[in-house]
């Protein structure tokens, strides 16, 4: 690992100038757990990192205006744990524990899994589904960017150096909703394919992790069930649409075909939970 500046600022205004200042081989530091890596591995040569964890109310999860706001640095055990994210959003409280250690999780943040761009990140299933908005701040102002268009491909987002995402947004909202993972062992790995269906009235939102170059919805699937009565003819022609939808690849964790042939179970599965 290379020599690294490091700075620990209070206010994201700060932060912004600094990572403005020093260029584009700065970096944001939120829980660490995946730049530091790479940084030992050599995978990213970063002359200075820029911790954001000293910056006021961006450790807080708030329910407020019938919204829920997830902070940038609220870290993945404190959201699993959360007693209201457990009662009403359950699905998002299993994803944010299914990630790694109780060590890691006390160390990485929601944030920082969904800014990681991983196409396999489990948190990123529940939240597209929930249909949450990104709130970023820089020196040009803040703007609110849909989860859906934040991803652009593998461990790529549509930030640009000097935007700091200050936290992750959803509508507080009555909804059933189902998060599965699958994973070559039962704990402490990566998803092999994650997925989430949330139930709301007819309508059904489906997402999937591991299938595709990003997290993504599955849009023709849902457009296919929606305002429809569940039966297992249909949860039959939905889950045979859905892997038809996902575009995964054959890698060490799986085959192409296991991994279409695991949304269709994940996704009967799930449905059938509202037969």
């Amino acid at each position: 690992m290379n020599r690294f500046e490091y700075f620990a600022p209070t206010t994201l205004k700060k932060a912004v100038d600094i990572l403005n200042e020093k260029g584009e081989k700065a970096f944001i530091l939120n829980g660490g757990t995946d730049i530091i890596v790479r940084m030992r591995d050599c995978l990213l040569n970063a002359d200075c990192l820029v911790d954001i964890k000293k910056i006021d109310s961006l450790d807080k999860i708030i329910f407020q205006n019938k919204r829920v706001m997830i902070g940038g640095t609220v870290l993945l055990n404190d959201l699993g744990l959360h007693p209201i994210i457990q009662k009403k959003y359950p699905f998002l409280a299993q994803a944010a524990l299914s990630i790694g250690s109780k060590q890691v999780r006390n160390r990485a943040t929601c944030v920082g899994n969904i800014c990681n761009a991983s196409p396999l990140a489990d948190t990123a299933t529940p939240l597209l589904a929930l249909d949450a908005k990104v709130h970023v701040y820089s020196a040009a102002g803040e703007r609110t960017i849909l989860l859906s268009d934040f991803f652009v491909f593998v461990r790529k987002t549509v930030l640009q150096h000097g935007e700091i995402v200050t936290g992750i947004s959803f509508e507080d909202n009555d909804v059933l909703g189902i998060f599965t993972k699958t994973s070559r062992r039962k704990e402490v790995d990566l998803s092999t394919v994650c997925s989430t269906v949330i139930k709301k009235d007819d309508v059904y939102n489906i997402s999937c992790g591991a299938v595709a170059p990003t997290p993504i919805r599955l849009e023709k699937t849902e457009a296919f069930l929606k305002g429809k009565t569940l039966t297992k003819n249909l949860i039959d022609e939905a889950c045979l649409m859905a892997s038809k939808e996902v575009k995964p690849i054959s890698d060490l964790r799986a085959t192409e075909g296991y991994r279409r042939e695991m949304v269709k179970v994940m996704l009967r599965n799930s449905l059938l939970e509202w037969l």
